[in-house]
């Protein structure tokens, strides 16, 4: 009997040392250093929560993380992209708008040069697959799901029926990104929907404020608008200053787009905006960086998050409007 109870004894020694030898392990991100591309310029109102949540996850790991603005400009992400290579960080976290063809290479190269890059936003399905054992992930939307979902949505909470106007204002041209704005315009097109375009200019993209003038032209030339898609959270946020430009009342023309602000929740408040698909930019933040740790500290492989599900309107504003005044919705 005493020999069982000392076996029982040891055994549990053991186990408590063993647990102790985990608990030992170095879980520092001491050394480490990343660099994180949050989209679109500093203050903006999507870029910014995206940058709260990266600052929050440094933070949390205690990582090293240098912050890159691209004011939402393929052609600069690029750019920096190489920049960035070329200061051989342990971990890149990027925005996939360039797309593959323009990335791909870039990618090849960070690796060849032990570099991790995950991405965030956009994806670069093809490159995640290759490198997904070494660290490559992906944290966003589903990009043609999230612009289809919207688009449904818009017809629902607009109340559009068949041979009503909508304009969907996105950005078709831009290889990977623009799977979003089709994916609008092929469920308002299904639906019965008669569509037209506009391409977000580069000068709208850094700044939307900049887009008033031209939705106030479009509205004043298209008096039967029944609605208008940003697909751009900047713009969604300023729907409200669109509608006042063109002299429109809020919800005189059905406005819908993407992701949550303050501003945002303030047009859903007052009747500018009816539907947004919000992609919890905050976790785009988070997440990535949490991917570089795990994946520089530990060799985990990358993860694919979808956070592009949630959608938001005045039956639900109330209860996460005030996580938007501190920028985590």
């Amino acid at each position: 009997m005493i020999r069982k109870t000392v076996g029982g004894i040891v055994a549990i020694l053991a186990m408590c040392c063993v647990s102790m030898t985990v608990l030992a392990v170095d879980m520092s991100c001491a050394g480490k250093k990343f660099v994180f591309f949050p989209g679109g310029s500093e203050g903006g109102s999507f870029a910014s929560i995206v940058y709260r949540g990266a600052v929050l996850a440094a933070e949390h790991t205690g990582c090293n993380v240098e912050y890159v603005w691209s004011d939402w400009n393929p052609e600069k992400m690029v750019r920096q992209f190489k920049e960035a290579i070329a200061r051989r960080p342990d971990g890149i976290a990027l925005m996939g708008h360039p797309g593959e063809s323009a990335l791909g290479n870039l990618i090849d190269e960070a690796r060849s040069k032990g570099i991790i890059v995950t991405t965030q936003n956009v994806d670069l399905p093809n490159y995640e697959a290759k490198y997904m054992a070494d660290g490559m992930g992906y944290v966003g939307q589903k990009l043609y799901a999230s612009g289809y979902n919207l688009g449904n949505a818009t017809v629902k909470y607009c109340n559009l029926s068949v041979g009503d106007l909508a304009l969907v204002w996105g950005l078709l041209g831009q290889e990977a990104r623009g799977q979003r704005t089709k994916g609008i315009v092929d469920a308002l097109e299904k639906q019965g929907m008669k569509v037209s375009y506009l391409e977000i200019s580069d000068a709208v993209n850094k700044d939307a404020v900049t887009g008033a003038p031209v939705f106030a032209s479009f509205a004043a030339a298209n008096p039967r608008l029944k609605a208008l898609v940003t697909d751009h959270g900047g713009l969604t946020a300023t729907i409200g200053t669109y509608m006042r430009a063109a002299g429109k009342k809020p919800g005189s023309i059905c406005g819908a787009g993407f992701d949550l602000s303050a501003a945002t929740a303030q047009a859903i408040q007052d009747g500018s905006v009816s539907v947004v698909l919000d992609q919890q930019p905050f976790l785009q933040g988070y997440l990535p960086i949490v991917q570089l740790y795990m994946s520089a500290k530990f060799g985990f492989a990358g993860m694919n998050v979808d956070t592009g599900a949630a959608l938001i309107t005045a039956d639900n504003i109330a209860q996460v409007a005030p996580l938007a005044a501190e920028a985590i919705r």
